[in-house]
């Protein structure tokens, strides 16, 4: 089995050395890079399942990294920082980072953490055949639900709905979601509004995603914190109210549907 890749920017030798060598513990392979500049030149080439982030580099920082892969790859970030201000926190997550270790950290919580990540991003969660089984199951299913839906007149989504084995909640057959003028495409990561593309982080455009595909369902912030961030994110629950705070400000609702506070509970997106 091909080992799954990691590099590493730090521009302390010594951290960065100790992370690969956790890192190549756990059967990973790595790369370290201490500065940016290098990072991005080598992204390509290595072409790693994960990053470790250090904020504060030489020259074009932390920050302006996560931004540059964010414009061509959803590479899994995790940014690592001595400061654990919230607003540093909800600022690494707002520009794409997947999780925020605060330094100094536990190696075993490092490792953990990667492992984390991974899985939620399906890279190491299923092997192949399995994979491949319960892919032919969701298809077969959507198949058979998209027949009995053709007579049932115009639906809410680009596509029939089905129970997704992994999940366990009722999901479209493909991941796009139609509203009038609105349309959220998982499969390319985009949100298109009133005719306009509109540009979001990946999280941002998975919480609207997840909530337009349960309409009229009510999630608290930790029920959204485990589906959307993972079950072993650790983040505060403001994370989450920051996110739907940014979609208001892009997706400023219709007529028939909207982003609702339920107060004392969490959110909803209502179809009216």
């Amino acid at each position: 089995m091909q080992k799954q890749k990691i590099m590493i920017i730090d521009d302390d030798e010594h951290i960065a050395e100790l992370i690969s060598l956790y890192m190549i513990k756990e059967c990973f392979e790595t790369l370290i890079e201490h500065d940016g500049e290098s990072a991005l030149a080598d992204f390509d080439s290595f072409a790693p399942d994960l990053v470790l982030l250090d904020l504060m580099l030489p020259g074009m920082d932390g920050y302006q990294v996560c931004r540059e892969i964010r414009k061509k790859e959803d590479t899994p970030i995790i940014m690592l920082s001595a400061k654990g201000e919230v607003f540093d926190k909800v600022l690494g997550l707002e520009l794409g980072a997947d999780d925020y270790v605060i330094k100094p950290f536990d190696s075993k919580e490092l490792v953990a953490r990667v492992k984390a990540v991974l899985r939620r991003k399906g890279k190491s969660e299923l092997d192949e055949s399995r994979e491949a089984e319960l892919q032919q199951k969701i298809q077969d299913q959507a198949e058979e639900i998209a027949r009995l839906s053709d007579a049932a007149g115009a639906a809410n989504t680009s596509a029939a709905t089905f129970i997704n084995p992994l999940t366990g909640f009722k999901e479209p057959a493909t991941e796009c979601v139609t509203y009038p003028d609105l349309i959220i495409n998982l499969t390319n990561y985009s949100v298109e509004y009133r005719g306009k593309l509109v540009e979001m982080p990946p999280k941002e455009l998975e919480l609207l995603y997840y909530l337009a595909s349960n309409p009229n369902r009510v999630f608290t912030r930790e029920q959204l914190l485990t589906n959307i961030w993972g079950y072993e994110y650790s983040g505060d629950t403001r994370t989450v109210d920051v996110h739907i705070k940014r979609l208001r400000e892009k997706i400023h609702g219709h007529d028939s549907w909207s982003i609702t506070t339920v107060w004392g509970i969490g959110y909803k997106f209502s179809k009216k």
